[in-house]
Formats: C-alpha cells, structure tokens, sequence
C-alpha cells in the first residue's frame, strides 16, 4: 500500500488571477518581499498495490484522465509506502 502525495498547480503560462489576488493581499498586509503567488491543490490518495512501479503508473494515469487539466495545470507526486 501507498499513499500518493499529489500537487497540482497552473502551468507557468497560464495566467493565476486567485494567485494574484493573494499576492496583492499579502503586499497590502506589508509582506513586500512575496515576488509571486500561484494557488494550487493537493490531493491525497492511497494506493492499494505492492509494486510500486504499478503503484506509479496507476497515480500518473489518474492524475492525466481526471485529477489534473494537463492542458493547464501541471502535476507532480510522490509515494510514501504505508
């Protein structure tokens, strides 16, 4: 058994408007030094598998058919054995 650590957040590209909002918030607040902001999600899942290349494999494709919009969003993930 795994536990995925998934993270998820908008490609470098594609513009954040609640990111931006949080970075304008902070300077508003006095914290100048915050250079910028991205808001993103973060999923945990667990994996009932032994291999944990299987284990991989199955979080990357969960990841590119419905936890992530790849055209948009970028993900990364780690697996923890439980």
């Amino acid at each position: 058994m795994y536990t995925a650590k998934i993270s998820i957040s908008p490609k470098k590209s594609v513009l954040d408007p609640q990111g931006k909002a949080v970075h304008h918030a902070l300077e508003t607040l006095g914290f100048t030094e915050v250079d910028d902001v991205r808001i993103g999600k973060f999923i945990e899942i667990k994996v009932d598998q032994e291999d944990r290349a299987i284990a991989a494999e199955k979080v990357n494709k969960m990841c590119e058919s419905l936890l992530a919009n790849t055209v948009i969003e970028d993900y990364t993930f780690e697996l923890d054995p439980n």
